[in-house]
């Protein structure tokens, strides 16, 4: 059985939310949850559950990061913090994946602290799957904000790491990569995506496709979507603005008059498919990928949804073995054409 560590204590709504989307995915998925946190605080929440046929344990922790922490700080002072002792069990041998919400950088400090990075991976990245217009399919998007600035060997990296988690996550034997930029044409760019192209484009390994534009990742043009951290974060955020916008202004016209609300009174199902496809509580979180170990990031204001698609993405991680194949992979060199 896969076993799960969870930090109870991370996110706005921990540790309610989190133990009860725990619990869910003990039931649906058949994982083994190990709740990290506050005890008495984890065990009286567990009380609001049938546990029955369940395998579902708290480990004790005595200090919790705090949203406002400095994430590195925040680390190294709490070492019983909830997300330390999470991501020790994965190093220890006692759990096979972490699962946290809350702080984006107290998670990844405590990933790479704690379980240490891969060999030969330079830098580790942050990848998030995006709705696309095609509702079976979605897009990678790597880096989006554990390093602001890259080069050109870290971009090459964070495409054969993304490849390779996209192959785990939906059985694409070679999904197209790509390199965001603000032209599809070969000439546009600055001097770190040109470089980037060459090394890309060489690598055999990878089913690159060339530049993409921010528009083409949405429109199911791409499966992996490669780009510095800096320039990823701004995408992402934009991105859920947008859907959100799209959201609420279609809300607005519906509302207006009667006829609109009848139209909205019979799309409704429609209405709720589309928002399932945005919403990120079904998409389960991110991932940093690079260090020793499947390390899940839900979003800090995730509910009992989003931590149990955050639960199912660890154990698909798992499943498919991306980190021995991350590491088999970046151990050899790029491999290129002879010419």
């Amino acid at each position: 059985m896969i076993r799960i560590a969870v930090d109870a204590m991370g996110g706005d709504y921990a540790p309610r939310e989190v133990v009860h989307g725990a619990v869910l995915a003990a039931k649906e998925y058949g994982v083994a949850i190990q709740l990290v946190g506050i005890q008495d605080k984890v065990e009286a929440e567990l009380k609001r559950h049938d546990l029955k046929g369940l395998d579902v344990t708290v480990v004790p922790s005595s200090e919790v990061i705090e949203m406002g922490e400095k994430s590195a700080s925040g680390v190294r002072r709490k070492k019983d913090s909830s997300i330390v002792v999470a991501n020790k069990r994965v190093a220890d041998g006692y759990a096979d994946a972490v699962v946290a919400a809350g702080s984006t950088g107290a998670a990844a400090v405590a990933a790479q602290f704690g379980l240490g990075r891969i060999a030969n991976v330079e830098r580790s990245a942050i990848a998030v799957a995006m709705p696309t217009t095609n509702k079976n399919r979605r897009s990678i998007v790597i880096d989006v904000g554990a390093n602001v600035e890259c080069n050109s060997n870290q971009l090459h990296q964070f495409g054969l790491m993304g490849s390779i988690l996209y192959q785990g996550l939906y059985g694409i034997e070679r999904p197209t990569v790509g390199l965001l930029n603000i032209g599809t044409e070969e000439t546009k760019g600055n001097a770190l995506v040109q470089e980037a192209y060459k090394v890309l484009k060489a690598e055999k390994r990878l089913n690159f496709i060339g530049f993409v534009e921010g528009r083409d990742f949405p429109m199911a043009k791409v499966d992996v979507v490669v780009t510095d951290g800096f320039t990823g974060n701004i995408a992402l955020k934009t991105a859920e603005g947008i859907a959100k916008m799209v959201a609420q202004m279609l809300r607005q016209e519906l509302m207006q008059d009667p006829r609109g609300q009848v139209a909205g009174y019979l799309a409704k199902p429609a209405l709720e498919a589309m928002r399932r496809r945005i919403d990120h509580n079904e998409a389960g979180g991110a991932l940093l990928v690079g260090v020793k170990g499947v390390c899940v990031i839900a979003h800090g204001g995730s509910k009992h949804t989003a931590i149990k698609n955050a639960v199912r993405v660890a154990k698909e991680m798992v499943a498919a073995d991306v980190i021995r194949k991350i590491e088999s992979s970046l151990s050899r060199g790029t491999e290129r054409d002879a010419s």
